[in-house]
């Protein structure tokens, strides 16, 4: 009785899957990952420096801050001018335009005085400057304070406060100011002044951007200098600014020292074989242990797809310099497979996924410790997610175990509570209420991968949904027995350590194709049996049609594949010993296909499939008895069960003699308790 032998062997094919998604998962992780070149040293302002004495072995340059260029670059620039080129015969042509249109109206609707008037106020704008509203615009919205005008290979400096775009030189236009006694604005408004405004002033980008790089050209990037042989700091001492400013150079002219495209291949190498040691023990880890998953497609892309969702992120904030990687959830990875596999898988790939995301972060080894740490405790305090409640608690107790350890380690090096990072707890926090979203990315999770999580089976597991209730109505007896059977192979499942929650709702819909022909099975029968009308192999085909007639009604309400399963395996290949006993009696010289008397299997080939084939027998046979004593359903128990275990019903599955020894005697005291047995009392021998 060994695992199902298709589990454990692999086509060349299915192996060359496998290869793929693993090469695939190395080469995405991989590609996003940061490579960028890295200090050997790591620290903070107002951090102890944690190494032996620093000495600087060449000449550098301490280099200002981003912030600080940033700073005197802004400072610099207020002093910018760009360059715009100034058009004069624009002017001069809308000018003449003017003229014409206001002295070709007959009779002149334009007194003769409004003509100079507005000639003068054309000339002067024209003369300043006209922009187009998007240059204006923008240098309004930069701030510059003057620009430089050229003709003729001669700049002048014109205030921006001087210079017209076509909406304020139309209201200089019109603006009559102190003339306000001498001319009407509603004459002038008929002029249609606003059609000889055009830009006059072109943007000059080549002398535009020469000035700029002329002002720029002042700024030093750097404020000092550190002479080789000088001493830098040492082991215990605080980074302050000044000091962290010298290290940050330090790294920088490291990096320029000694970057070159094939150091960066090298990076690229380096975390290639990182990444693929860390899966190839993985890999092993499943090999050994868990060969059934490597066997199974869809735990292979689930427990593939954690370590390369999560390394991703990390490396998307980092890259992007977003939020801090302590608000990413990873403990919600090893809660998922909790839920869906085992605790020992669980926290193996927890670590993996961890190591992984590390080699993106400054601080890998407190990162490394603490995710550790949440992880353990969200697969001991989540051990069986059935309910929202629990979700809630776990994520509390992991939060509260990250800010514990994570304090933990502050002290050991800051040595004083005033010191530590508090805002790093803001985060731990944000951390476990992002867990919160566990409950309902398993939905997700169960759709794409084709998992069954236990707060799918509770809510299966409900008498009152649909087709339970169905059940329960048109086939009452095969209700009454499914929830008896369900009841015996939970009480197993608990003894023997299977999964009792997943048994039940397995035992609970094994018969349900039995609803579309109920009275053909004894258990809804009442004083009519309507097989005493038809031959035996009509009988054997109704009765066992009622597997596929299960599958039917499981594919109809969308029952998970792993409930199918118990409808196809709670017979095996089996056969309906009652009707093949009964035609062979009928007919004893006739031959017999007996693949008309036989259930379509397969046999079982989980744990849990094997409890539900013994229940679901033993409490059919148990009906038949003619009286109930403790040797009586003993015996029973003992001919059916072991009967299953010589035709060879449970080669495929991982049961064990011990287990079938305890499902026996659970089978015994379940039963007894109820049919009230009471022990057979002895008989007094005659002398």
């Amino acid at each position: 009785m060994n695992r199902h032998n298709q589990q454990n062997s692999l086509t060349p094919k299915a192996l060359i899957y496998r290869i793929v998604i693993t090469v695939t998962a190395l080469f995405i992780v991989c590609l996003y990952m940061p490579r960028d070149e890295r200090s050997t040293y790591q620290f903070d302002v107002g951090k102890p420096w944690r190494y032996s004495q620093l000495i600087a072995t060449y000449d550098f340059p301490i280099y200002k801050s981003a912030e600080t260029i940033q700073t005197e670059q802004d400072s610099i620039l207020q002093h910018y001018e760009p360059y715009f080129a100034i058009d004069e015969t624009v002017g001069k042509e809308q000018i003449e335009k003017f003229k014409a249109t206001i002295n070709g109206q007959k009779p002149a609707t334009i007194p003769a005085n409004y003509l100079a008037y507005v000639e003068n106020k054309l000339e002067h704008i024209y003369a300043q400057g006209v922009m187009d509203t998007e240059n204006f615009d923008q240098m309004h919205s930069d701030e510059v304070a003057s620009i430089r005008i050229f003709a003729q290979n001669v700049a002048k400096e014109q205030p921006m406060t001087q210079v017209f775009s076509h909406k304020t030189a139309y209201e200089y236009l019109i603006d009559l100011g102190e003339d306000s006694l001498h001319y009407d604005r509603r004459v002038l408004r008929k002029c249609n002044l606003s059609d000889y405004i055009v830009p006059n002033l072109t943007y000059d980008k080549t002398k535009s951007e020469e000035s700029r790089k002329d002002l720029l050209s002042s700024l030093s990037y750097s404020s000092g200098m550190v002479m080789s042989g000088q001493k830098i700091i040492d082991r215990g001492d605080i980074v302050d600014k000044e000091t962290y400013d010298i290290l940050t150079s330090l790294e920088k002219e490291y990096t320029r020292r000694n970057t070159s495209k094939m150091q960066t291949h090298t990076v690229l190498l380096g975390q290639m074989l990182y990444v693929a040691l860390i899966i190839a023990c993985l890999t092993l880890y499943f090999n050994l242990f868990r060969r059934d998953y490597l066997a199974n497609t869809r735990h292979i892309l689930f427990i593939a797809s954690m370590p390369v969702i999560y390394p991703l992120i990390t490396s998307f904030l980092i890259k992007h310099n977003l939020f801090n990687v302590y608000i990413i959830p990873f403990a919600m990875a090893p809660i998922f497979i909790r839920v869906f596999m085992d605790s020992r898988t669980a926290f193996v790939t927890h670590v993996a996924t961890v190591l992984i995301s590390a080699i993106s972060l400054k601080y890998p080894y407190e990162f490394i410790a603490t995710q550790l740490v949440a992880g353990m405790v969200a697969i001991y305090s989540l051990r069986e997610l059935s309910q929202r409640s629990q979700l809630i608690r776990s994520a509390f107790y992991v939060t509260l175990a990250s800010i514990a350890f994570y304090m933990s380690m502050e002290l050991i090096h800051e040595k004083d509570f005033a010191r530590l990072e508090y805002g790093m707890y803001i985060y731990i926090i944000i951390n476990g209420i992002l867990l919160l979203f566990a409950y309902p990315l398993l939905f997700l999770f169960e759709k794409v991968f084709g998992f069954t999580s236990n707060v799918t089976l509770v809510e299966l597991s409900n008498t009152n949904n649909e087709l339970l209730k169905r059940l329960s109505e048109v086939a009452p007896g095969t209700f009454q027995h499914s929830m008896q059977v369900a009841n015996l192979a939970t009480e197993v499942a608990n003894k023997i350590g299977a999964k009792a929650l997943l048994v039940r709702t397995g035992a609970l819909y094994h018969d349900i194709g039995k609803m579309n022909s109920p009275a053909y099975f004894t258990e809804n029968q009442n004083n009519f049996n309507p097989h005493d009308r038809i031959s035996y192999e009509q009988s054997a085909a109704i009765v066992i049609s009622h597997v596929k007639d299960g599958l039917k009604l499981a594919d109809k309400y969308n029952l998970p594949q792993v409930i199918k399963d118990f409808i196809s395996t709670h017979h095996g290949k089996g056969k309906t010993k009652y009707f093949l006993i009964s035609y062979k009696n009928q007919n004893p010289d006739q031959p017999i296909d007996e693949s008309l008397f036989t259930y379509p299997g397969p046999n079982p080939f989980t744990l849990e499939q094997a409890i539900l084939m013994m229940a679901d027998s033993v409490e059919a046979a148990s009906r038949s008895l003619n009286e109930y004593t403790e040797e009586s359903i003993s015996g029973l128990v003992d001919k059916i069960v072991d009967s299953q275990v010589q035709e060879g019903f449970f080669k495929d599955c991982p049961i064990t003699f011990h287990d079938i020894t305890v499902a026996k005697d659970v089978f015994k005291e379940k039963l007894k308790t109820i049919y009230h047995t009471r022990i057979s009392y002895p008989e007094l021998k005659k002398k």
